[in-house]
């Protein structure tokens, strides 16, 4: 469970309506924290992915998640970013690969600001690419049926424990184990599928 030490606990489920950009503007008025914190709720699941498909353990990606959380308030304090999500990846990705040199002793290649202004075709290509993926998962998640998508947005966005869903769903907490651990899996087909049926991919 990812448990969230920065932001306060809000229901964002009002804050729907406000985009990205409105809510780090509110933040860049007034400093406060409550915005990001929606704005992260957000992305919660995005994150986990890609730190998963980097760290290939789920409480590495975990706690990676927690680490990025605490950086993102530390970098947006410093300066104002106008496109929220590419920067959030970026973010993530460079955390992830600093991980992996940390535990490998292998240089690995760093994604910056530099480079994306830089424009180098070949790297914004990627960025692009994976940004589309994360875009696949939030769509793929309304996809799956309404128990596992139910447990995994419990799960994974608001933080609770098997004990907490089940206790909310009326599941098992083997039926709830289940439906997450499906749900995930499905995601996984249904992102798959969608990048074999988009244009321009072998």
């Amino acid at each position: 469970m990812i448990t969230n030490y920065y932001f306060p606990t809000v229901k964002s489920d009002k804050y729907n309506h406000i985009s990205d950009q409105e809510l780090l503007e509110k933040f860049y008025a007034d400093q406060n924290n409550e915005w990001l914190g929606i704005l992260l709720q957000r992305y919660t699941l995005l994150l986990l992915g890609v730190s998963m498909k980097y760290l290939k353990n789920e409480e590495q990606a975990k706690d990676s998640v927690q680490q990025i959380f605490l950086k993102v308030i530390q970098e947006l304090q410093k300066y104002k970013v106008e496109y929220f999500k590419s920067w959030l990846y970026m973010v993530t990705k460079n955390h992830c690969l600093m991980k992996l040199r940390e535990k490998n002793g292998k240089t690995t290649y760093e994604l910056t600001d530099n480079t994306i202004k830089a424009g180098d075709e070949t790297d914004w290509q990627i960025l692009l690419e994976n940004n589309r993926t994360l875009d696949l998962l939030e769509i793929s998640l309304k996809e799956l049926n309404a128990e596992q998508q139910q447990c995994v947005t419990l799960f994974y966005l608001q933080k609770k424990s098997y004990q907490e869903i089940s206790d909310e769903t009326g599941f098992n907490m083997l039926q709830v184990k289940s439906y997450i651990q499906n749900g995930k899996r499905n995601l996984k087909i249904l992102i798959e599928k969608k990048q074999s049926n988009e244009p321009n991919k072998k």
